[in-house]
C-alpha cells in the first residue's frame, strides 16, 4: 500500500511541476504585455503601420538568431515536413498580426483603455472557446464571473456609445490565436511556431514598409539612435512575451490560461487612466468594477479549490 502510494505521488510530481512552469509563463507573459504602451509611446512618431512591420521583420531576425544560438534547427526543419503545422502557423500568423496591427493603432492613437477593455473581454472569448471547443469544465463560481464578465461588456459597449471595435477585434483575435497555439502545442514548440508565423508574416510587413516609406517616408533611423534602438528591439519585446505565451498553453488549461490574463488589461488600465490620463467617465467605471469583481470571484474560486486541475495531467510538458 505504501509502494501504491510512494509511486502515485512520484507519478503526479512531473504533472505539478509542468503546471507550475506554465504559470510562471503565463504571469511573464502577461505581465510584459501589460506595459507595452509605454514601450510603444516611446516610439512616436512612428506610425502604427511601420511599428507593426518592422515588429514583424525584426521578431523573424530574433527568432533565427534564438534558433542558431540553441542549434535547433534540425527541429525546425522537421516541423518544415508537416503542411498541416505549417498551414496552421500561417493563420496563427494572421490572427497575431490583426492583433498586433490594432493594439498598436489603439494605443498611439490614444485608445489604451480601450485596448485593455479588450483583454478584459478576452478571458471570457478564451473561456469559452475553451468549453465549447476542447470540452473543458467549469465550476459554478466560474460561471457567476463569467455572467458578470459578460454583463460588464454591455455596461463598457453603452458607456462608449459605440461599438468598441478595438477591444472586440482584440479579445476575438488574440482568443482564437491562443485556441490554435493550445491546439498545436504538442507538435510544435513556440520557438518553431513563432518563426513560422513571421515567416508568413514577412511579405506583408515588407509591402506594408514599402507603402509607408512612399506615402509619408520611413522613420527608422531618421529621428534619433534612441528611437532606432527601439524600433529595433521590437523583434525582442514581440518575440519574449509570445514565446513565454506559447510555453504556458502547452502546459495549462485553455480556462485556466484564460483567467491570469486578467494581468495585463489592469496594468494596461492603469497606465492609460493614471498614467496618459485617458477619460474615465461613471458608467466606465461601473463596468470596470464589475469585470473585476468577476476576476475577484474568479480567483477566489481558484485559492478555495486548492488544487491545480486534473485537466492538466492531460496536457504535455
Amino acid at each position: 500500500m505504501d509502494t501504491e502510494t510512494e509511486t502515485d505521488a512520484a507519478a503526479r510530481r512531473p504533472q505539478r511541476s509542468a503546471h507550475s512552469t506554465g504559470l510562471i509563463y503565463a504571469v511573464l507573459a502577461y505581465g510584459l504585455w501589460g506595459m507595452l504602451p509605454l514601450y510603444f509611446l516611446l516610439l512616436t512618431p512612428t506610425g502604427a503601420f511601420e511599428v507593426v512591420a518592422w515588429r514583424v521583420l525584426f521578431s523573424l531576425v530574433f527568432c533565427t538568431l534564438l534558433i542558431t544560438v540553441t542549434r535547433r534547427w534540425g527541429r525546425f526543419l522537421a516541423v518544415l515536413r508537416r503542411p498541416r503545422i505549417v498551414w496552421t502557423m500561417g493563420l496563427a500568423g494572421i490572427l497575431i498580426f490583426v492583433n498586433w496591427q490594432t493594439y498598436v493603432f489603439g494605443t498611439l492613437s490614444g485608445h489604451v483603455v480601450e485596448a485593455a477593455l479588450g483583454y478584459f473581454i478576452n478571458p471570457i472569448v478564451t473561456v469559452f472557446l475553451g468549453v465549447l471547443v476542447l470540452h473543458e469544465r467549469l465550476r459554478a463560481l466560474q460561471w457567476v464571473a463569467m455572467g458578470i464578465s459578460l454583463a460588464a461588456v454591455v455596461v463598457l459597449t453603452v458607456g462608449y456609445g459605440s461599438l468598441p471595435w478595438i477591444s472586440l477585434v482584440l479579445a476575438f483575435s488574440f482568443g482564437f490565436y491562443g485556441l490554435i497555439k493550445k491546439r498545436v502545442g504538442h507538435s510544435v514548440d513556440a520557438l518553431a511556431g513563432l518563426t513560422l508565423e513571421t515567416i508568413w508574416l514577412a511579405p506583408i510587413a515588407i509591402v506594408q514598409l514599402i507603402v509607408v516609406g512612399t506615402v509619408s517616408g520611413l522613420t527608422f533611423g531618421a529621428i534619433s539612435p534612441w528611437h532606432t534602438v527601439g524600433l529595433l528591439t521590437t523583434g525582442v519585446v514581440t518575440a519574449v512575451p509570445l514565446l513565454f505565451f506559447a510555453a504556458a498553453a502547452r502546459r495549462l488549461p485553455l480556462t485556466y490560461l484564460g483567467l491570469i490574463q486578467f494581468i495585463a488589461p489592469i496594468l494596461q488600465f492603469l497606465v492609460g487612466v493614471f498614467i496618459l490620463r485617458e477619460p474615465m467617465p461613471p458608467e466606465r467605471w461601473v463596468g470596470f468594477g464589475l469585470v473585476w469583481v468577476a476576476l475577484v470571484i474568479l480567483t477566489a474560486d481558484m485559492v478555495v479549490s486548492g488544487r491545480a486541475p486534473r485537466r492538466a495531467s492531460l496536457e504535455p510538458a
